[in-house]
């Protein structure tokens, strides 16, 4: 990965950064994914992306970030309302089915009509092995996420304490310059 670039932001930049992000935000998306797909258009790494947003573009954009959230979450009713509505319309179809073969049969439903009923029922709920196992994916990825984050966290004490060592280092060879200058600047007697 060869996108390390040093130079500053241009406003173009932020504004590209901003409008992903608020995107992502509103698709139900993660800040990291949005971080990685500016990071491959503006050739900057996604921890740059990351920290100019968390530090400074962020600040600029809360009504865009609540009004974002807000229609992720409205998205989202729509979406349990969507699947809801069918898995209740598929009930009800099959429901009706088992109750037309039974009137047809003009005998009543035993107990495994009822069990085999379910079982179909069951079968044909779309997308709940697909929701476990896209749960699965996400817990993992957000422990992952969390180890990962808490690794982050030490690096950075362990940079923080040794920028303190260096900068008192620093100010420590200050002070010994300008002693030594003041010793050196010894007033000429005529």
């Amino acid at each position: 990965m060869t996108n390390l670039r040093q130079d500053a932001w241009t406003k173009e930049e932020d504004a590209i950064l901003a409008e992903v992000t608020l995107r992502h935000i509103r698709e139900g998306s993660t800040q990291l994914v949005a971080f990685e797909e500016v990071g491959e258009k503006l050739t900057r790494t996604p921890a740059a992306c990351g920290f100019r947003w968390n530090s400074l573009i962020r600040k600029q954009y809360d009504k865009a970030i609540t009004e974002a959230k807000k229609v992720r979450k409205e998205r989202n009713k729509r979406k349990v309302k969507q699947f809801a509505s069918t898995i209740e319309n598929h009930k009800e179809e099959l429901l009706h089915r088992e109750h037309s073969n039974a009137l047809k049969n003009d005998t009543p439903l035993s107990l495994n009509d009822i069990i085999l009923f379910l079982q179909q029922l069951q079968a044909e709920t779309p997308g709940s092995k697909n929701l476990e196992a896209e749960n699965k994916a996400l817990l993992l990825k957000l422990q992952n996420l969390k180890k990962e984050n808490g690794n982050l966290k030490s690096k950075l004490s362990k940079v923080n304490k040794e920028y303190e060592t260096v900068y008192r280092d620093y100010k420590d060879v200050l002070q010994i310059m300008d002693r030594a200058r003041k010793l050196v600047e010894v007033p000429v007697r005529n």
